[in-house]
């Protein structure tokens, strides 16, 4: 949305304040108050291209740049008021100030991934802006000092490259998908191939930079350690924003070695699965194999095992031989790259793209789906996973990701992060439903996940279910009116977070105590107030 040539910025802030109140539902001066708010409070304002509102024509395109799951685009689903993308830490400073002064609700993106669209979607009762990150993304890597520090709106994508324009021997252990927007992603724990090796990428996270409910900007020692704790894996959106984190860089071979082997029902999988589980988690901790499952016509299954091993060829082969003979891996199906060439491996970028496509941030792959997730502690019975593939046969769309634990995860406690699955966990399943038309397939889709699911109840721990919360799933109940309470938060929050979710509370009471940090499954204080919000919204008082 561009102001006509020769218009003052001034004038044309005037002028977004006019239309932008207008289109707005329940709007008397509130959001007039907020945008002035804004204007009045910022020496350089919001350019006007990082402003948008439904009015504008770029706003859909704006809206769906980084969403990855459709379903959360579609008409029905209700829409932003404005989407503000903040060119300085100062920008997003203002944006909570004048937000919590005049009862706006913020979501916040950093890159779009999460599964129930808790960043750019709401289901909630209030009207919402969105706080787009994107323009901060910039990445300073210091070799010497063994850290990185990158802003909230790069992706890990950018991460891996920019470590590795300065290092072939230093990686970083996060997410597979090099999309993924670094403020979300460690605020959940972000697991990748490394983490067997190097545990989570928020296991390695040294310090970070937010903004907090009253709009101030902390760092790890401003905020203390209970806040620096409950960031840095209890979930986005509850206590702040991420403007920035600092983590500790790894140390990588400069050669690894990848391989991926693919098994139909016909060729045994159902047998070499069932010997996964048990060698997957247990077998050395420098080799990482998930398993990627899905149907591929003719009534039949694919799975395909994917591996990162930190080391060359003839040691993988020697491993495996000992410890996975069952895949009945060769020399052939394996090869030998630099660290940041197997990212774009495990990515699924075709062969031989170069790494600076990483710089693009872009998703490779969007869709319409349902996801739910479980963490096995015991192998299940090969009868069971003729279960499970017996019901992905029934569906087109369905996908299953099987990611080993074990290693370095085993050997971090449970409370040193807020991430609990640890100790004894073997792998987590990660049961997807996706389909490509919008609305016609939703309900069948989403009931055979569900259905899935619920078939799975006799094999996984259910005191509590374990849930990942980067993969968010909003059938674990669902706050909708920002009043929730401690006992009803429990169903989600003990899931995802066990005997860390008391722990969570505690801190949100301390550091957002009025719950102005809030979404669908966010953490809630204990005891919930909503009075000064709704003074100021009633009065529209500046």
């Amino acid at each position: 949305m561009l102001p006509p040539l020769g218009t003052p910025i001034l004038s044309w802030l005037v002028l977004l304040v006019s239309l932008f109140a207008s289109s707005w539902a329940n709007s008397d001066s509130i959001q007039q108050n907020f945008l002035q708010c804004l204007s009045r409070n910022l020496e350089s304002p919001f350019p006007p291209t990082s402003i948008f509102s439904p009015t504008d024509s770029s706003f859909t395109s704006v809206l769906s740049s980084t969403a990855q799951n459709l379903r959360y685009l579609l008409p029905s689903v209700r829409k932003p008021e404005l989407i503000l993308l903040p060119p300085s830490e100062t920008h997003v400073q203002t944006v909570v100030k004048c937000a919590k002064r005049f009862g706006i609700q913020l979501r916040v993106r950093s890159g779009g991934h999460d599964y129930e669209g808790v960043s750019f979607a709401s289901e909630m009762v209030e009207p919402f802006v969105i706080i787009d990150m994107a323009w901060l993304r910039s990445v300073t890597v210091d070799v010497e000092g063994n850290a990185a520090w990158a802003e909230a709106g790069a992706t890990i994508g950018e991460l891996y490259y920019r470590i590795s324009e300065k290092s072939n021997v230093h990686g970083f252990p996060a997410g597979l998908c090099t999309s993924l927007g670094v403020g979300g992603h460690f605020t959940g724990g972000a697991y990748g191939s490394l983490m067997r090796k190097y545990g989570l990428g928020v296991d390695n996270v040294l310090d970070a930079r937010i903004v907090d409910a009253n709009g101030k900007i902390l760092n790890r020692e401003s905020m203390g350690e209970d806040l620096f704790w409950a960031i840095s894996g209890g979930g986005g959106g509850s206590f702040g924003i991420i403007l920035a984190w600092k983590v500790r860089l790894v140390p990588v071979p400069a050669t690894v070695s990848v391989f991926t082997v693919g098994k139909t029902l016909e060729q045994g999988l159902t047998k070499i699965l069932y010997k996964w589980q048990k060698a997957a988690a247990k077998i050395d901790e420098n080799l990482f194999i998930r398993v990627t499952v899905q149907p591929t016509g003719n009534k039949t299954l694919t799975g395909s095992f994917n591996a990162l091993f930190l080391g060359k060829v003839d040691d993988l082969l020697q491993i495996m031989n000992l410890g996975f003979p069952e895949l009945g891996l060769e020399r052939k199906d394996c090869s030998e790259m630099s660290w940041i060439k197997s990212v774009l491996y495990l990515g699924g970028y075709p062969t031989g793209t170069d790494p600076q496509v990483l710089l693009q941030g872009k998703p490779l792959f969007k869709n319409y789906f349902k996801d739910k997730t479980d963490f096995l502690r015991n192998p299940i019975p090969e009868a069971a996973i003729k279960g499970i593939f017996g019901r992905m046969l029934e569906d087109d769309g369905s996908i299953t990701f099987w990611t080993p634990y074990g290693g370095r995860m085993s050997q971090i406690p449970e409370s040193q992060t807020p991430f609990p699955h640890r100790k004894g966990s073997l792998y987590n399943i990660l049961y997807v439903a996706t389909w490509e038309d919008g609305n016609v397939s939703e309900a069948k889709s989403i009931d055979w996940v569900r259905k899935l699911y619920n078939y799975m109840t006799p094999y996984v721990p259910n005191f509590p279910r374990g849930a990942y919360v980067n993969f968010r799933d909003f059938d674990l109940g669902m706050n909708k009116d920002g009043n929730t309470s401690f006992v009803r938060a429990s169903a989600w929050g003990t899931k995802y977070f066990n005997n860390n979710f008391k722990r969570l509370v505690h801190i949100k009471t301390k550091a957002d105590p009025d719950n102005f940090f809030l979404h669908e499954q966010s953490i809630p204080p204990f005891s919930v107030s909503h009075k000064n919000r709704k003074i100021r919204k009633r009065s529209g008082i500046p």
